[in-house]
């Protein structure tokens, strides 16, 4: 009921962290969801699954790796793979760096290399690193330091 609040009835455009979320939310009438992780290997049936179910199943890439994955395993029926360049921008824990000149070179692979296969949606960040904070303004700059970053590289 919270997501359905949360969307404005739409039940679309939500963020997942896990794909037992996924489901749950694709059973309840979810079409637009993001796994917000870099998909492993072993998690691509799965994932494969829920993007021919659903109207809009995204995925997470961060790595030359990752996109090569979803390039060997294409989705079948003319549908492509909703991909989002997830960025590290301080958190450290996922995404590859925005200053990497690894980077710019896997956004243009990922849009330019196989559009009938992949299709780049946009670019993540989360701003995990801001769980150690103790105030506010600590937040705020983490949220403007990640902010200025992913503009400038969107820029670039």
């Amino acid at each position: 009921e919270g997501a359905e609040l949360a969307t404005g009835g739409t039940r679309r455009g939500i963020v997942v962290s896990t794909l037992a979320e996924a489901r749950f939310f694709a059973a309840g009438g979810f079409d637009d969801i993001l796994y917000a992780f870099p998909v492993p290997r072993w998690r691509l049936a799965e994932c494969s699954a829920l993007a021919q179910r659903l109207q809009a199943f995204q995925l997470l890439v961060d790595s030359p790796q990752g996109l090569e994955l979803l390039l060997q395993n294409p989705l079948p029926a003319g549908k492509r793979w909703l991909i989002w360049l997830k960025l590290d921008c301080g958190n450290a824990r996922a995404g590859i760096r925005p200053t990497d000149p690894e980077a710019l070179a896997l956004a243009r692979a990922i849009a330019q290399g196989s559009p009938e296969l992949v299709t780049l949606v946009g670019v993540y960040a989360h701003c995990g690193n801001t769980y150690g904070c103790r105030d506010i303004p600590a937040v705020q700059a983490i949220a403007r330091d990640t902010t200025a970053a992913v503009l400038e590289f969107v820029a670039a």
